[in-house]
């Protein structure tokens, strides 16, 4: 894993590829769970019976949004910025959900550094995330994450 101490090594990181994460199973527990958190229980997602004989993909998929949740926890597998100052999810530029995933599947995560900005507040960075589905030449997930590493206090 690539540990960032500084933010003049993140700036030098911009272009790169930061690595892949392991594969993670995509269980129809964390569906499950994910649905009730979110209030989405749409039958696609939840309803495995009604999926396997009505449904599109043959069987339930995921939330796209549980897939762009789990960009973190890939991540973190990846890299990890250890800059001095609070650092802040900023947000999104950028999510596209190019193909299902669906239930029994294993996702993995690409993240490259694709830009590193001088903001008031401190250094904008905005990763790359491109969820891998195993077996499929689509992704699942491809967003652009922005964080904010706050200025340390002097």
């Amino acid at each position: 894993m690539k540990t960032f101490t500084t933010v003049d090594e993140v700036k030098a990181a911009v272009g790169q590829h930061l690595g892949t994460s392991d594969w993670a199973l995509i269980e129809q527990s964390r569906v499950d769970a994910f649905a009730e958190v979110a209030g989405d229980d749409q039958w696609i997602h939840v309803d495995v019976e009604r999926s396997r004989t009505e449904g599109p993909f043959g069987e339930t998929i995921a939330h796209g949004f549980l897939t762009l949740s789990l960009t973190s926890w890939l991540g973190s597998q990846i890299f990890s910025i250890q800059t001095p100052g609070a650092r802040l999810n900023y947000g999104l530029n950028k999510v596209r959900f190019p193909h299902p995933v669906r239930v029994g599947s294993r996702i993995r995560a690409h993240a490259t550094l694709a830009e590193v900005n001088d903001v008031p507040a401190g250094t904008q960075v905005i990763t790359r995330y491109t969820i891998e589905i195993e077996g499929e030449t689509k992704p699942a997930c491809v967003a652009d994450t922005i964080s904010l590493l706050l200025a340390a206090e002097s």
